[in-house]
């Protein structure tokens, strides 16, 4: 048996902001307050991955009628 570590959710997102950070679509700031307070921001590259995700979801919800329907032809 294999044991899977649990993975809350808080890990996933610092996981994801890491790598959208690495990838150079997001700018990480640490203001040195106490609590500390981190912030990002969308790059250049960023915001015009955001525009294409927002044309892909604008596509999508204009043919998720064909989408389903070729769906129920394809799976009886």
């Amino acid at each position: 048996m294999i044991a899977v570590a649990s993975i809350s959710t808080s890990e996933m997102l610092t996981r994801n902001l890491r790598m959208l950070e690495r990838n150079g679509l997001v700018e990480r700031t640490v203001h040195p307050t106490v609590p500390p307070r981190v912030e990002y921001t969308l790059t250049e590259p960023g915001q015009a991955l955001r525009e294409t995700v927002h044309r892909m979801c604008d596509w999508t919800h204009q043919y998720l009628g064909h989408i389903e329907a070729a769906r129920r032809r394809f799976d009886p």
